[in-house]
């Protein structure tokens, strides 16, 4: 499991290695350009429903992974992402999902051709 730090924040939010991978490459883009977003959360129930994030510049994101190999990562989703991240929905990811690289609100079959293209 990964962990995302964010602002002052002492204790981390843990995701899989390649959800938080894929973020990280989001965020890095996004902020590079100065272009704020929010992230949603989900988590399972009983772990606290949801939480979102404001990631701006100014806010200070630190990415650890346990691995210590790179994530293979997937350009369609990368797309999907940053096209989620740039709606007033802001970008809404399940952290506990068994799939949970996929933004919420994509349908079944986008989700087979995302799927396919991996």
């Amino acid at each position: 499991m990964g962990q995302l730090f964010y602002g002052n924040a002492i204790a981390p939010i843990e995701m899989p290695d390649r959800l938080l991978a894929h973020i990280k490459v989001l965020a890095a883009t996004k902020l590079r350009r100065s272009e704020s977003f929010t992230l949603t959360l989900k988590h399972a129930p009983g772990r606290g429903g949801r939480e979102t994030l404001w990631l701006q510049p100014s806010i200070p994101l630190r990415f650890v992974f346990e691995s210590p190999e790179n994530e293979k990562l997937d350009s369609n989703l990368l797309t999907e992402m940053a096209r989620a991240a740039s709606s007033s929905a802001g970008l809404t990811v399940d952290i506990d999902a068994d799939e949970a690289v996929e933004p919420a609100g994509i349908r079944a079959g986008e989700r087979r051709e995302l799927a396919a293209a991996a």
